[in-house]
């Protein structure tokens, strides 16, 4: 008698657990209550971090003391490799040619070996690059 009493007990409360949980999961809605201050803090983080200079590789293509020759060459550069960019900066007393933004040193050295033909004398450097921009893929 006590065995099918418990039993039946057992079962009784086994099935009143299972139906409460179900009619509460039904709804399907979330709610986040939060402070305000932490979508403040994110904020402030984003915006910190898409300031902070992006280490990477630049190839140096030229360097020297005419300016002319400096932009000559980036011309050059940029009639060949429309899609890769080109930054003139002046270091006195010099004008250097850098060109593009990879984030991995083997994607510098992959194009360095593509662009050696032409530009005989470049080289590798570490810099603060840009951030790539992101291709979208194509919806089919």
């Amino acid at each position: 008698m006590f065995r099918t009493l418990f039993t039946l007990f057992f079962v009784l409360r086994i099935t009143v657990f299972s139906f409460a949980q179900k009619s509460s999961v039904d709804t399907g809605k979330v709610e986040v209550v939060q402070d305000y201050k932490i979508r403040e803090l994110l904020n402030k983080h984003i915006d910190i971090n898409s300031k902070a200079p992006i280490k990477g590789y630049r190839i140096k293509i030229h360097f020297g003391a005419d300016k002319n020759k400096a932009k000559e060459i980036k011309a050059k550069f940029i009639s060949k490799f429309p899609d890769i960019p080109a930054y003139e900066k002046y270091d006195q007393p010099n004008f250097n040619i850098r060109v593009g933004d990879f984030r991995t040193k083997l994607e510098a050295y992959k194009f360095l070996k593509e662009i050696q033909v032409d530009f005989p004398s470049s080289f590798l450097v570490q810099d603060n690059i840009e951030m790539p921009e992101l291709k979208q893929p194509d919806k089919k």
